[in-house]
């Protein structure tokens, strides 16, 4: 068993005073080679020391004594669309839903308030007039690691949001949080590279909505894909 210490920093936010649930899960997923599925148990706090505990094969994450989530080996069979062009992805985005109404608008991945170089700044429009949406996506060099390619948490940051705008919308005062995330790396994204993300529906199930989402690098390049669950839940929860 290995242990790393770390904080989730304001700026990696998804609902207020909670980390983005796809970054959460990137964290707890990092050291596990291959396709991963991660279980959220508890909104993971900012600013405070938490604790990864991991093997080759599995990973769990602390908050003192409480679990906030786990990660696992896992399989993932999933039909993926067709990208449209970075171009009219551009177009996609100029309909989303989120520059009128957002439920977490400083949201690090598709929250309109946070300015360039601070949040992914993906926002998902329908392609088409389709079920699947797409945003067009620049990694900036702040996600990078050290050989200049993104690191992995950012990728699993990206696929989180554009899942979740495809399931939307729900019940007034009711909203969507990231339950279980399975995804897999299938390659690298350099910063600056005019990326492709696209979500898409993958059916309802009481509480439980479930999503599949994918990134495509330039020329078409498959990158990561993602099946995810969302809960509904209150938005008082977080007011």
């Amino acid at each position: 068993m290995r242990i790393e210490r770390f904080e989730i920093a304001e700026r990696f936010r998804g609902p207020p005073r909670s980390g983005n649930g796809g970054y959460t899960s990137g964290r707890i997923a990092k050291y596990l080679q291959g396709t991963a599925a991660v279980r959220l148990m508890a909104p993971p706090p900012l600013s405070t020391e938490l604790r990864l505990e991991y093997t080759d094969d599995e990973a769990r994450l602390f908050h003192d004594t409480t679990l906030l989530g786990e990660g696992k080996h896992a399989q993932l069979d999933l039909q993926v669309p067709l990208s449209p062009t970075f171009e009219e992805a551009e177009e996609c985005a100029r309909s989303f839903v989120g520059f009128k109404t957002h439920d977490f608008p400083g949201c690090f991945v598709c929250g309109p308030e946070r300015k360039p170089d601070d949040g992914l700044r993906i926002f998902p429009g329908s392609v088409d007039g389709s079920s699947t949406i797409a945003a067009p996506w620049t990694p900036d060099k702040s996600l990078v690691d050290e050989m200049g390619t993104v690191k992995s948490e950012f990728l699993w940051s990206a696929l989180d949001c554009v899942a979740a705008f495809a399931v939307l919308p729900v019940t007034e005062g009711v909203g969507i949080v990231l339950g279980e995330f399975c995804t897999s790396i299938l390659g690298d994204v350099r910063s600056g590279e005019r990326c492709v993300v696209i979500g898409w529906p993958l059916g309802v199930e009481r509480r439980k909505r479930f999503a599949g989402s994918a990134i495509y690098a330039p020329n078409g390049r498959k990158v990561a894909i993602a099946r995810s669950v969302f809960i509904e839940v209150p938005l008082s929860r977080w007011r």
